[in-house]
């Protein structure tokens, strides 16, 4: 907790063609900020980045691992101001552990994890070479889950387990940082409940997050509304909608007793 984490000024967001990217990119740039989006597909990179005024895009699979450092390298080159990663791109795949095809299950778990696992890992060792020179305030923001905190969505088991990761691995790395003397860099976790996104497309129901099928569902604006109070306040975790009486209640189950034990290492 400490200050606004609103003090950078170029962010690359992964995932920002659609869904919470988009949404987050429309508010930095609101804000002042010069955006570059991240995405697989060039036509909606395009159209994205032409209707909200990104200053730039760079087509990513993050899930091949082999091309992230690559395109580190050509946006720095490009963009030397960057100074905050968004790493938001994920994929949800509906997997049955004991009936599925053994093959095709694990092709599509081992895809899963590495969009979701392997792709915020190796972009944020990347970036943070560039990061650790700043004499500004960077700033990392990793998207998790509430599946993250309580796997209760079991279609998902493959997901639950990553946005888990996902939540561990950003506490140790922001206590790392601050063990490390990099207090300036910040990193944020927001942890979404069911957002009215295409996050569900390969559901039977691809629209069972949306309102009108979930009245627990938040619609991107409020989503945003609640991830926007809790940048500007300066919070390291963001919980919204149901999601945020969950990240509460962890947090005061287990928060104290992190900080006491990690300040001992």
């Amino acid at each position: 907790m400490g200050s606004t984490k609103y003090d950078f000024k170029c962010a690359v967001i992964t995932g920002g063609a659609g869904g919470i990217g988009k949404g987050l990119a429309i508010d930095f740039i609101k804000r002042g900020k010069k955006v570059i989006l991240v995405g697989r597909t060039k036509s909606k990179l395009e159209a994205t980045s032409k209707e909200i005024g990104a200053a730039a895009y760079y087509v990513l699979d993050t899930g091949v691992i082999q091309d992230i450092a690559p395109f580190i390298i050509r946006v720095l080159s490009d963009h030397p101001d960057v100074d905050c990663l968004v790493n938001n791109a994920g994929v949800q795949r509906p997997l049955d552990m004991v009936n599925d095809d053994p093959a095709t299950l694990l092709a599509k778990a081992d895809e899963e994890i590495n969009i979701n696992v392997h792709g915020p890992l190796h972009l944020a060792v990347g970036f943070l070479p560039h990061f650790k020179k700043s004499n500004g305030t960077p700033l990392i923001i990793n998207v998790s889950s509430i599946l993250g905190y309580n796997p209760f969505m079991t279609i998902n088991p493959v997901y639950s387990g990553t946005k888990a990761w996902v939540h561990f691995w950003t506490m140790n790395l922001r206590t790392q940082l601050h063990q490390n003397g990099y207090n300036n860099i910040g990193v944020v976790e927001i942890v979404p409940p069911t957002v009215a996104t295409d996050l569900h497309r390969e559901r039977a129901d691809p629209d069972d997050n949306k309102k009108h099928n979930n009245k627990s569902a938040l619609s991107i604006d409020e989503f945003l509304a609640e991830v926007n109070t809790g940048l500007e306040s300066g919070k390291d975790t963001i919980g919204a909608g149901a999601a945020k009486d969950l990240v509460e209640r962890w947090y005061s189950a287990y928060g104290d007793e992190y900080d006491e034990k990690t300040a001992r290492n």
